[in-house]
């Protein structure tokens, strides 16, 4: 039966059900420095002014579509292991994605890995901390094999006749992936052998053991037998390694390939299945007579590489950072674009409040996080070198802690599809874990920070000496420092209440630095949430009086 002709329109038998409509739209082109008013702040006041056209000329290469597509082909294609090639021979080889090396280039190109150390002045850490923090925005998971390379300077640096060896090609500015051996290569990068499935964070309970070639010593060789359990990056062409040999718990630089060209003696059992940090290969490996240097002073080998940790920590402060601007930048941007019950979301009351808040905690991170770098470029002075020591541990702690919880109501923002695995959300939410556990997890940062304060009590006048330069600027963050130093006072079961004690100093550095600094906006809204006695808990619960549509305008990226 034929249809009525008034049913015969062509527009009644087209497939389209409905119009894209009120939708918002990938974040893409636009400048990752420039679009960050917080970043460009902090960068200007702790020293590194000078580099500001540089780092926006950075921004902007990262920002292009086509380049935040690798940190998605980084992840979605992760590394794969090969033991054996295919006649049988051991090569420990990982194969990673271009769109990996592409990423490992560029930061190793632009000195992520070693500019302060290669490039040492005013503000060389806080420039570099910033690259970091835009890159990371990219992808994350690449960092790690760059930021050992970073850290290992310090401690090789202990050993001399070591670092003359090995500086200058893992300072050098060259991205050299292949399994070659470290002669044939100009740039070099580091990874870390610490831990053991029976100690974790408990390195003293290592059962690696260390054997001396010859008569042992600082800078001597020694051969390396044990199972290490987290092997970072196995694809670099060197590890620190901690072992036991004859005078204690060692520091050690094992290579991949002996000095004859030979294969060195450690072989990769698999790769780590991890919920987050794709990109990045972890292994396990065992060391079956490895040829290894000892850095440091034989039975010293925590104290050679706690510096290296420090580095590793502050990498993790400046990573979380990272984290949580990429969340809140996605979330200010689709609410900037999408409507409901009429409006606009970032003009509905209850939407501001929570995007208010969720910028509020990454302006607190990165105020605390850029501090930290500029004490990094000023250790040659005690009070920068006192805070390096205390508040590294309490920054790594809070930041690190707080951006899980960020990444998720940032998600939240997006509303279903930011649960999708096409959305940036999931990435961000499954790496948001990762700083907060690795490099020592929170309680290990807490111990870390009653460590330092027995150690060296002296750190504690330099934390309130610079609290003390916000006197005045808050009456609410007056009342709160006080308060915190009545809280030194009692030494009563302060290991049971490290958490609280380490909270409470990083709220107090962040809102000292942001009421010194930071627009009165801005300042006067972390001072009110964060450090009322009410407390702080979800976020989207900012207090009356909250300028919520300047805080949310000033970090929204423009796209």
């Amino acid at each position: 039966m034929n249809a009525p002709e008034s049913l015969r329109k062509d527009s009644l038998y087209l497939a389209e059900t409905h119009e894209v409509v009120n939708v918002a739209r990938d974040l893409v082109d636009y400048n990752l420095y420039l679009q960050d008013a917080a970043l460009q702040e902090a960068v200007r006041r702790e020293g590194a002014a000078w580099a500001h056209d540089d780092l926006a000329a950075f921004g902007a290469m990262l920002g292009a579509a086509d380049y935040l597509e690798l940190g998605v082909l980084a992840n979605r294609n992760p590394p794969e292991l090969d033991t054996h090639d295919r006649f049988g021979n051991r090569v420990d080889l990982v194969r990673f994605h271009p769109a990996y090396h592409t990423l490992m280039k560029t930061s190793i190109e632009h000195g992520l890995h070693a500019s302060p150390w290669a490039d040492p002045g005013e503000g060389a850490h806080v420039a570099r901390a910033a690259r970091v923090y835009m890159h990371s925005q990219v992808e994350a998971g690449h960092q790690c094999p760059v930021t050992m390379t970073f850290a290992v300077v310090p401690s090789l640096r202990t050993t001399p006749q070591l670092a003359t060896l090995w500086e200058p090609k893992i300072t050098a500015r060259v991205y050299d992936p292949r399994n070659v051996p470290d002669a044939d290569k100009r740039g070099l990068t580091i990874g870390m052998a610490m831990t053991e499935k029976q100690g974790g964070s408990d390195v003293r309970a290592n059962t690696t053991r260390a054997y001396p070639v010859g008569s042992g010593g600082p800078g001597q060789p020694y051969e390396l037998v044990g199972h290490k359990y987290f092997v970072s990056a196995p694809m670099c062409d060197a590890f620190l390694v901690l072992a036991q040999a004859p005078g204690g718990l060692s520091c050690f630089l094992m290579p991949r390939w002996r000095p004859d060209g030979s294969r060195n003696a450690l072989q990769v059992l698999r790769l780590k299945r991890k919920m987050g940090n794709v990109s990045n290969a972890s292994s396990e490996t065992e060391l079956r007579g490895a040829l290894a240097w000892m850095v440091g002073e034989e039975g010293r080998g925590v104290r050679t590489i706690i510096e290296m940790v420090a580095m590793t920590r502050f990498d993790c402060m400046v990573g979380s950072s990272s984290g949580q601007r990429a969340a809140v930048a996605q979330a200010l941007h689709h609410c900037s674009l999408r409507s409901a019950f009429g409006k606009v979301l970032n003009e509905q009351p209850l939407m501001r409040n929570v995007l208010a808040d969720l910028v509020l905690e990454n302006e607190g991170s990165v105020a605390l996080t850029m501090r930290m770098a500029r004490a990094l470029d000023h250790r040659a002075d005690e009070h920068e070198d006192l805070l390096v020591r205390l508040c590294t541990a309490v920054g790594k702690y809070w930041i690190c802690k707080r951006t899980p919880g960020h990444a998720y109501e940032s998600m939240e923002c997006i509303g279903g599809s930011g649960v999708m695995e096409d959305s940036p959300f999931p990435r961000l939410f499954r790496e948001s874990p990762v700083n907060a556990i690795w490099e020592g997890s929170g309680n290990v940062q807490c111990l870390d920070v009653l460590r330092a304060m027995q150690k060296t009590p002296a750190v504690v006048g330099a934390f309130f000496a610079d609290l003390a330069k916000a006197r005045g600027a808050n009456a609410t963050l007056d009342r709160y420092v006080v308060a915190l130093q009545k809280e030194f006072g009692d030494l009563a079961d302060l290991e049971y209440r490290a958490r609280d004690v380490a909270d409470r100093m990083a709220l107090a550095l962040q809102a000292a630095l942001l009421a010194q600094h930071a627009p009165a906006a801005v300042a006067d809204a972390f001072c009110a949430s964060r450090l009322a006695a009410s407390g702080h808990h979800n976020y989207g619960a900012l207090p009356r009086g909250v300028d919520c549509a300047a805080i949310v305008a000033r970090a929204t990226p423009k796209a």
